[in-house]
């Protein structure tokens, strides 16, 4: 029987917490269950969470979010097993609660602050400590004993108090590894400050050596810097699941039985409720159109430039936007069912699966522990062996453990990765993700999202010449009435200028109205009884009286870099591709102006992470470029992602890298950053491992002292940091060698 079926079931949680059992829910014949996890920091820590729960048959899934601390369970027992998997996380170590998304604040934001306010005092104590060391230094011979015993005092009295506090992210990390049967970076770390800080203080009060307080604030000042600004570029990570849950917070008009309405919150609409949708209102739930006629936007859920044309009988989804006239529609799913949490649960898919990345830095960790773990018991044993003393044997362990730390290791990624970000921010590149640059750096494709993307995603009017001026202003006082895209854009071609009279919208057909004793029509060809063209453009007819009807055709203008972009990208050997939810005329038209052999159209979410699925399994390491809502949950499954500024706030906040200024010509300059970025990071592990090449056997040997191994390893740190500062040099060369 497994580990959790011997238990006896708990019905509440340990540590006092809401009782989770409220916030399962079920779904084709499983219960569901999202928790909010922490403690997790690495891959280890994915392995062990999902180990535990999964030792349980019942359990059907489970996977750890690492970047955003969320944990998708599902499992195929009573509900009230919901409890015994929160306790059972909270016993290794990872303590857990129910998440909710529109309550919860950002775990990681405390967390920063707590590092920072531990990396403020190791480096108050750092310095203070210094100075007095400096006298002690200076003074060597001449001081009196007496004084240096003082002085030894007031540097005790400095350092313990800031270790205790400064320490503490290592201590309790390493606590609780040791504490549930298994090691990790921060043990090594942790016991060489106390070894460091427990030696000084013996020799303080009870022997006349050296004191060691300066190599002990120094390593934790060092340390704290690195895991502060790695944090600082993994946090950004949960803002689409934030971004796309505040989207879901919507309000609904709901039909009573008496035909009153009644404003409720859209987690409160069930299947069967009928909903009422005043032009404006964004559609809350997935449903079915009822009665009545308009046009839908649709371009953050399709990504189509066209509005739909919905009626009785028509589908609809959540964050759709009624446009012209009121709809009745009846609701068929729940809020957590609608389109708009399938996107969120797809763009959780994603981020879970890239953050199960191997960076470069988890890859060189793994050696590190047991290979410091075992220099430093070894060199105790071979010291106590050779000379019968535990003094030398434990001070030279120390430098061991001292000298070895991971300050340079720590720093040698999140140095780069703060230097390149800084210089991509100059160039218009906002870097959101720590890890962005080094799976930037190895992508072999490139796939485009079409309308707001490739394209500026409204459409203009493209055939103004043609047009008189006074076809152009009849059909633009009509067109300053409406809402309706094409409206708008007639509108921003004619610019300001007198509105016509008894103007009247006819749902998913146009408009009517009187302007200069002209009655006048401006809608589509089918509403006036005109047959439409074959042409991949937009087009919209105006009848003036009885006339001859005039065609005003509209485009989604291609970005003027868009070309050059792709030109460049495919100069470099990379594959290249466009999705789109457009349909396949416009599609198969921007295509051919790019020259993009490769490209599909008319393709919702899921369609496209399928495609990026089978790019991955053909061996191509995935880049997206996208903007729209419906690209969120791609961006999010690409193996790297970029977003314009102008681009939905989700998809955002699901991609890696945001193009500031909109222009893509960034992103060729971005990618070769990366690439730099990556071989400077290689540079920083071969001068660490260099560093312990030299400095280890020393200290093996007995020659380097705590107080030394911690000026070595700060000197270590500071040449890694060096090295990545060479890349802000570059970046003058490397623009003019992009553009």
């Amino acid at each position: 029987m497994s580990e959790l079926t011997a238990d006896a079931i708990e019905t509440r949680p340990a540590g006092g917490q809401a009782d989770p059992r409220a916030f399962v829910r079920e779904e084709a014949g499983l219960n569901h269950l999202d928790l909010m996890v922490r403690g997790a920091t690495c891959a280890g820590c994915i392995s062990r969470v999902e180990g535990a729960l999964l030792k349980d048959e019942r359990v059907e899934t489970a996977r750890l979010n690492l970047s955003t601390g969320r944990l998708r369970l599902s499992w195929s027992g009573p509900a009230d097993l919901a409890a015994s998997y929160v306790n059972t996380l909270s016993r290794i170590g990872y303590p857990a609660s129910a998440y909710e998304p529109e309550l919860d604040r950002d775990p990681r934001q405390e967390e920063e602050r707590r590092l920072l306010r531990a990396m403020a005092v190791a480096g108050f104590a750092m310095a203070n400590v210094m100075l007095l060391s400096v006298s002690v230094w200076s003074g060597d011979g001449e001081m009196s004993e007496a004084m240096l015993g003082f002085m030894h005092r007031l540097s005790a009295l400095i350092v313990l108090p800031a270790a205790a506090f400064a320490g503490q992210p290592f201590f309790r990390s390493a606590w609780t590894a040791v504490r549930h049967g298994h090691v990790n970076m921060d043990v090594p770390i942790s016991l060489a400050v106390f070894l460091a800080c427990g030696l000084s203080v013996h020799e303080t009060f009870f022997g006349h050596g050296e004191t060691y307080y300066d190599a002990a604030a120094m390593l934790l000042f060092f340390l704290l810097i690195g895991r502060y600004l790695d944090m600082r570029l993994r946090a950004r990570a949960s803002e689409a699941a934030r971004g796309l849950a505040a989207m879901q917070a919507a309000s609904a008009s709901r039909v009573r039985a008496d035909g009153m309405l009644e404003a409720i919150p859209a987690r409160d609409v069930r299947p069967g409720d009928v909903l009422h949708l005043a032009p404006g209102d964004k559609i809350p739930v997935d449903g079915v159109i009822l009665s009545g006629a308009s046009g839908l936007d649709t371009a953050l859920v399709t990504g189509e430039t066209a509005p739909l044309l919905a009626e009785a009988g028509t589908d609809v989804f959540s964050g759709m936007v009624n446009l012209d006239a009121p709809l009745r529609m009846r609701a068929t799913a729940e809020r957590d069912n609608s389109l708009l949490a399938e996107i969120a649960r797809l763009v959780e898919a994603g981020e879970q699966g890239r953050s199960r990345y191997v960076r470069l830095a988890d890859q060189a960790a793994k050696l590190y522990v047991p290979v410091v773990h075992t220099l430093a018991a070894l060199t105790f044993v071979g010291w106590y062996l050779v000379t019968g003393d535990l003094r030398p044997a434990l001070i030279n362990a120390i430098a061991v453990l001292i000298i070895t730390c991971p300050c340079a290791l720590g720093l040698a990624v999140p140095a780069v990765q703060v230097v390149a970000s800084g210089r991509l921010f100059r160039a218009g590149v906002l870097v959101k993700s720590g890890d962005a640059l080094e799976r930037l750096a190895g992508i072999d494709a490139v796939v485009f999202d079409k309308t707001g993307t490739l394209t500026e995603g409204r459409p203009r009017l493209i055939n103004q010449t043609e047009l008189s001026e006074q076809q152009l202003q009849c059909a633009a006082s009509l067109a300053r009435t409406s809402r309706h895209p094409l409206s708008r854009a007639v509108a921003d071609a004619a610019g300001m200028g007198p509105v016509a009279e008894e103007v009247s919208e006819r749902a998913g057909g146009g408009l009517v109205g009187r302007f200069e004793g002209r009655e006048l029509k401006f809608g589509s060809a089918d509403w006036l009884g005109i047959s439409a063209s074959a042409d991949a453009v937009t087009e919209a007819w105006l009848q003036i009286d009885d006339a001859q009807p005039v065609c005003f055709k509209f485009e989604d203008v291609l970005r003027p870099d868009a070309a050059e972009t792709v030109a460049r990208l495919k100069d470099r050997g990379l594959h290249i591709e466009m999705l789109s939810g457009d349909r396949e005329g416009p599609a198969a038209d921007i295509a051919a102006r790019l020259g993009l052999d490769h490209w599909r159209s008319g393709l919702k979410p899921q369609d496209k992470i399928a495609r990026l699925n089978a790019l991955r399994d053909a061996g191509h390491k995935v880049l997206m470029v996208g903007d729209g809502l419906n690209d969120a949950p791609a961006l999010a499954a690409a193996d790297v992602s970029v977003s314009l500024a102008s681009a939905a706030e989700i998809s955002q906040a699901a991609a890696d890298l945001v193009l500031q200024g909109n222009h893509l010509d960034a992103l060729p300059l971005a990618n070769r950053v990366a690439i730099d970025a990556r071989r400077r990071v290689l540079e920083n592990f071969g001068l660490a491992a260099a560093y312990n090449c030299i400095a280890v056997p020393l200290a093996v040997a007995g020659f380097v002292t705590p107080l030394i191994a911690a000026i070595a390893m700060s000197a270590s740190s500071v040449l890694v940091t060096l090295n990545a500062l060479r890349l802000a040099s570059g970046q003058v060369q490397a623009k003019q060698k992009e553009n």
